[in-house]
């Protein structure tokens, strides 16, 4: 960067990307210092090295901010592990189990491991079992992307988070509202025939002058 390189000429790039052409050093320097810039190096190997007129210190933060931004998103979509033993008890099997599936609403893959220990690696149906109460609990919220295997002394399994789950549940929705506005839909409908059926018997009778008294309808 600027005084450091060593090339006598360079292929000068300015701060929009167009291409200046090849510039001696001395007069690349020249031009950056008039627009109070870098000239920097960007391809050592060509030949002659491309340099670039820049703010080499705004260009290193706005690199460390993307950095930051892509481990960011890297582990939020990243993969957790949950680790379970052959004869988990009931109450650490629960707990472990309802974080798997807080991990997968977050967003997260999570790989399942069922660690064997001395004469437990003879009985690998124990660790199946596990693995697929835990599939059976999770399903609807997760797919297995990786089915039981085994590893070493382990078994492992990966789920992933179900992204129909969550499409599926707005037409589920939108369903139930519509059955639930049905009934009142078809008291209206039959009210609206009773009224159109008595109007024309009511202005029949008032028509030859003679007092109706209605008291029931719908009856011979």
């Amino acid at each position: 960067m600027n005084d450091r390189i060593r090339a006598r000429e360079v292929r000068l790039v300015d701060p929009e990307g167009n291409q200046l052409g090849i510039k001696l050093l001395t007069d690349a320097l020249s031009i950056a210092q008039d627009l109070d810039l870098d000239l920097v190096e960007v391809a050592p190997l060509a030949n002659p090295p491309v340099c670039r007129i820049m703010d080499y210190g705004k260009f290193k933060f706005d690199e460390a901010q993307r950095m930051r931004e892509s481990r960011r998103k890297g582990a939020s979509g990243g993969i957790k592990e949950m680790k379970y033993r052959p004869k988990i008890g009931d109450g650490d099997f629960n707990t472990k189990t309802r974080q798997v599936g807080k991990f997968l609403q977050s967003g997260h893959k999570v790989k399942i491991t069922i660690m064997f220990r001395g004469r437990e690696l003879y009985h690998p149906d124990l660790g199946r079992k596990i693995l697929d109460r835990i599939a059976e609990q999770m399903e609807g919220n997760a797919k297995i992307e990786s089915e039981a295997r085994l590893d070493g002394r382990n078994m492992v399994m990966v789920l992933a988070p179900d992204r129909r789950s969550t499409k599926s549940a707005a037409p589920k929705a939108t369903n139930t509202k519509n059955a639930s506005t049905a009934p009142a839909a078809a008291a209206t409908e039959a009210q609206s025939a009773v009224t159109t059926e008595v109007a024309p018997a009511v202005a029949l009778v008032e028509q030859e002058g003679t007092p109706v008294i209605v008291t029931e309808v719908g009856k011979d």
